[in-house]
């Protein structure tokens, strides 16, 4: 399916906020509540907000429950996650997807997302929006937030990024897939998996142990999910650790990935400005995008 078959929003169109994963309150999300109002769009809330059961945005049932009917309500134009953390993966079989592949719709998040941005990508190839969630707004970078209205609304996207001494410089064009190296790790073998073979692939991580970052990459590599990209953009590694300090581990988390992919020729971006930061700069998986690294990096979805 080619993502412009997704209608563009427009004042007056609902906006589902509901959380498929960690538990959140209302005042967490209010800024976009008020950001999204100020677009002349109008949110729906769902029942998981202010829910609780243990750390999950209520239980199982649910979280189904409430994206189940934010997927098949036509009035909804899309979905923006409230937060990430952990769970959605608990929830994604048992989502019937029928009404949203007849009619499909924006759904907007990162991190834990990546779980369902992967499946739609894999077994209906509809695009989704990997962007801050809604408990983004209050901190975020007046550029991310910028950019997610931008492609909401149909706006073209050019990024020009900085470059980086790990670079690798080429031209390249492809479907974007990726999102959350662990949460990608995850789903190797599932039915959630992603077919990477001439695809530009994106990866960002928060609070991982250098060593798991390896071991991540090493498996990547081994389930041939490396070797026939068209692309590599790698976004931010936040709060990375040493599981000791006094035996580093020795490389940073960029010099890692470097490493998993020095024998390919494929070009590489380093420090894209998306992940787990207020500059989370919003990309839509699932579109053709172009990617230039030379002495400057663009990077224009097409």
């Amino acid at each position: 399916m080619n993502y412009n078959k997704l209608p563009f929003l427009k004042a007056g169109d609902k906006v589902g906020i509901t959380a498929t994963a960690r538990k959140i309150t209302y005042r967490e999300i209010e800024a976009s509540v008020i950001m999204l109002k100020s677009w002349g769009l109008m949110p729906e809330i769902a029942h998981t907000i202010d829910a609780e059961y243990f750390q999950f945005a209520g239980n199982d049932r649910l979280r189904t429950a409430a994206f189940q009917n934010m997927l098949d309500d036509a009035s909804i134009k899309a979905i923006l996650f409230a937060r990430g953390g952990y769970g959605t993966s608990r929830i994604i079989y048992a989502v019937d997807w029928n009404n949203f592949i007849q009619h499909p719709k924006w759904l907007c998040g990162f991190s834990d997302i990546t779980v369902i941005q992967s499946h739609l990508l894999s077994n209906y190839n509809v695009p989704s929006v990997h962007s801050l969630m809604a408990i983004n707004f209050a901190t975020a970078t007046s550029e991310s937030i910028e950019s997610l209205r931008s492609i909401l609304f149909g706006d073209e996207i050019l990024y020009k990024v900085p470059p980086h001494a790990l670079n690798r410089n080429g031209v390249a064009n492809g479907i974007l897939c990726g999102g959350n190296l662990s949460v990608l790790q995850g789903l190797v073998g599932t039915p959630s998996d992603i077919d990477t073979k001439d695809k530009i692939l994106f990866l960002e991580d928060i609070d991982e142990h250098l060593y798991h970052i390896d071991r991540m990459m090493v498996s990547l590599k081994r389930s041939g999910k490396l070797n026939n990209l068209a692309g590599l953009v790698v976004g931010k590694f936040t709060d990375m650790k040493n599981k000791d300090e006094n035996n580093p581990f020795g490389k940073s988390a960029y010099e890692i990935i470097a490493e998993h992919v020095a024998e390919y020729d494929y070009p590489i971006c380093f420090d894209f400005p998306a992940g787990h930061e207020c500059d989370n700069r919003a990309l839509i998986i699932g579109a053709e995008w172009q990617m230039k690294v030379n002495d400057d990096v663009e990077i224009l979805q097409l």
